[in-house]
């Protein structure tokens, strides 16, 4: 295939391809195809030409998406209305305080908040109990697109096992050739980044020419996974109509790349489209629930959000493909006003790209049935939390987006769900405090029963009992139900049911997560509301590399990471029963939950609790029972790849090593701007030294530290001076004869 260009203000775009040979040079050093750079400007926040819009180039209809909006926003509103209301005749009963106002307005924003939710999964069930027409993948494809990996300190083995499993997939349909493939890499770990550059010279060789295969190497991650997307954007944008972006965990096959391709090529108005991404892979007890969890409810949420989020819809950051010139002209992200934790760099950066592709007049929908998506979750409570802190800041910087001009107003619900999705759990906790304080005021306060207000009747200090448990029970209906519904879904259809291992352990499974996550939630809230004001209080968060095995933290730090959420759980159970055992019974779920906190902890981030449970036949899943040949593929890939990395030289004794692997990896750095005369970094410095002072390769690696190791990895001078030392200690020289 030949590419057909096309010139642009940006530089040259090569999009298309026609039959004829190949583009590509058969260069050994060559780790990146030629750039075609586009321009990426920094949008404002605060002003938007409207007139500079995409105008839609075909027809689509949106009746069906109104229909849908009408009935989850309708709904959802009735529902809340109705709470509300009955929630008012529960607390107006002896008169309403100023603490009972406070309960009801919490009790308000929670409802509302799974009401919607509850509104979708109805409005997803519907829609899932009727056929839809499969993706036929298509004989051609008229447009190049490239296959983006970020990757940060990630397990060189399992990140580049997973692309060559999905390049052998896209190969074998015979439109391999409408795809290049990237790794993004911003390692900072110095035998990490040997050691990728390693696996792809490895991979490179096993896939032959011509190959399509590149690699390219930040040597500083500006802007982290956003900036990553944009440098590629910028320096090879041109080559590519689309590009599909990828986590360092993810997985697609081949016919979803293709099927992706093909649904972007087809309709010219769609700027992203959102595949919904399954999880795969996981052991530990923690990572099964979700997994099960994300298998059973997970389509049935997706698709009611989106059949009512149409051609207005949000994008997850991964496993999605988007029209790279409408990307680099209208999502270049501004750099929020004030220091971090809510300015700085945005960090949740794909619902902002959403919503501004979105205002510049391109589609963004989800195609939930599309299927052939995965991606793997944290496997432990710890590392979800840790995650989950990174999220929260990033989706609380959103409410410095919220206002900014030309968004469309589906764009700021996006945001303002994203923004309570972690902001609920201290509404939630506030609202279990407004209560209890009630209660213990009713039991210890001396109430007043006669006001400086005539009244034939004394004013009782009470609730409605009845009309609570009943409010009560309401709560929890609307809660379970998305579970309950997917579950039904389940049981019908016939993939999941037998995948699961038949009805009655699809209906075990679902009520022992339904237990686990009951347990979990409370430590949840306290996790996310310790956030939330962590951020409230201007703290900063890092971006360390994200956990993905299975191995078990350290006991001693799950003590010290919930001993104040299990000392919370035994002062509320004592001042509970001291108060009224019937406030311990309503609370019974979050007490024992903190109480057990550690336990629970523990527990389920064993890798050998939740490989019992898979062998009893509990909270299995159908791509577990018969995994897809793409996962299988990647994850036997993986096997051999870590045991022959296990084998191999490390990092700089490697480059001395091995002379061709150093000319490679010399010539594929990027030019390095010319330094500023006396402008020397610290670890440079002493790299330099330590290399000038050892008498062998060995002693010098030895002295390094790693941001030292770095430097030399990223200086071809400092590289020439690492190879000339010798393996072995030099001779002492024999002592001249006395005359």
């Amino acid at each position: 295939m030949d590419a057909v260009s096309s010139s642009s203000p940006a530089g040259p775009v090569v999009t298309q391809l026609r039959p004829g040979g190949d583009t590509l040079a058969p260069d050994v050093f060559a780790c990146v195809p030629p750039e075609a750079p586009l321009a990426m400007p920094v949008q404002s926040l605060t002003h938007f030409n409207r007139a500079s819009r995409h105008k839609n180039i075909l027809r689509h209809p949106a009746l069906g998406c109104w229909l849908a909006r009408i009935l989850v926003f309708s709904g959802s509103l009735a529902l809340t209305a109705y709470g509300t209301c009955e929630m008012y005749k529960v607390v107006e009963v002896g008169g309403v305080t100023l603490l009972k106002w406070a309960l009801l307005l919490l009790f308000v924003a929670n409802f509302s908040w799974i009401a919607l939710a509850c509104m979708s999964a109805i409005a997803g069930f519907l829609w899932l109990l009727f056929p839809h027409k499969p993706f036929l993948p298509p004989n051609s494809l008229r447009h190049r697109t490239a296959i983006v990996m970020p990757i940060y300190n990630e397990a060189p083995a399992r990140v580049f096992a997973a692309l060559e499993a999905m390049i052998e997939d896209v190969n074998a349909s015979g439109l391999g050739h409408a795809f290049e493939w990237f790794f993004l890499s911003d390692t900072t770990d110095p035998e990490i980044f040997v050691a990728e550059e390693q696996a792809f010279l490895a991979m490179r060789a096993r896939l032959g020419q011509p190959c399509r295969l590149f690699y390219r190497h930040r040597a500083k991650n500006i802007n982290r996974k956003s900036g990553n997307i944009e440098e590629f954007v910028t320096r090879w944008g041109g080559r590519y109509a689309h590009m599909v972006v990828l986590d360092a965990d993810s997985l697609m096959t081949g016919q979803t790349i293709i099927a992706l391709a093909a649904a972007m090529e087809a309709d010219p108005d769609a700027g992203i489209i959102q595949t919904l991404p399954l999880i795969v892979n996981r052991n530990t007890l923690f990572a099964r629930v979700q997994q099960f969890a994300a298998r059973l409810y997970g389509p049935v949420i997706a698709a009611g959000v989106s059949i009512w989020m149409g051609r207005d819809g949000n994008y997850w950051g991964h496993n999605a493909i988007i029209r790279t010139r409408a990307f680099a002209d209208h999502c270049g992200l501004p750099v929020l006003r004030g220091r971090p934790p809510l300015g700085g760099h945005i960090l949740s950066h794909d619902f902002v790209e959403a919503a501004l592709i979105r205002r510049a007049g391109y589609a963004v929908y989800m195609l939930p049935n599309l299927g052939g998506s995965y991606e793997e979750c944290p496997p432990s409570l710890i590392d979800l939390s840790i995650r989950d802190r990174r999220w929260c800041q990033g989706n609380l910087q959103h409410m410095r987006v919220l206002p900014a001009k030309g968004l469309h107003p589906m764009s700021r619900q996006h945001f303002m769900t994203g923004i309570m999705a972690y902001v609920a759990s201290p509404l939630w906790m506030a609202q279990l405090l407004v209560g209890i304080i009630i209660v213990l005021q009713a039991s210890y306060i001396r109430p007043e029963y006669f006001s400086s207000e005539f009244t034939l009747f004394p004013t009782w200090p009470r609730f409605d009992p009845e009309r609570s448990l009943e409010l009560f029970g309401l709560t929890m209906a609307i809660l379970l139900l998305p579970k309950f519904l997917g579950l039904v879904l389940g049981l019908i259809q016939s993939t999941m049911r037998r995948g699961a291992g038949g009805a009655l352990r699809l209906i075990a499974s679902a009520l022992f997560e339904i237990i686990m996550s009951a347990l979990l939630a409370p430590i949840m809230m306290l996790i996310q509301a310790g956030h939330v004001l962590h951020f409230v209080f201007g703290l900063d968060t890092g971006w360390d590399p994200q956990r993905r095995d299975d191995g078990s933290i350290p006991f001693k730090d799950i003590v010290r990471r919930h001993r104040s959420h299990v000392a919370l759980g035994v002062l509320t159970l004592v001042a509970g029963l001291s108060i009224s055992p019937s406030l311990v019974a309503w609370m019974s779920p979050t007490i024992i939950g903190l109480i057990l906190a550690i336990f629970l902890s523990w527990g389920t981030g064993l890798r050998s609790v939740g490989i019992a449970l898979r062998r009893a036949g509990l909270l299995v899943t159908p791509e577990e029972r018969s995994a897809p040949h793409v996962v299988a593929r990647a994850n036997n890939l993986a096997s051999e790849r870590a045991c022959n990395d296990a084998e191999s030289l490390e990092g700089l004794a490697l480059l001395h090593a091995d002379p061709q692997f150093r000319a490679f990896h010399v010539a594929c750095l990027p030019r390095q701007p010319k330094r500023r005369g006396g402008n020397i970094a610290s670890e440079w410095a002493l790299a330099d030294a330590k290399l000038s002072e050892a008498e062998t390769v060995d002693e010098a690696i030895s002295w390094m530290h790693p941001k030292e190791r770095m430097a030399v990895l990223l200086d071809p001078a400092l590289i020439a001076r690492l190879a000339l030392l010798p393996k072995e200690p030099r001779a002492p020289e024999a002592a001249a004869p006395a005359v």
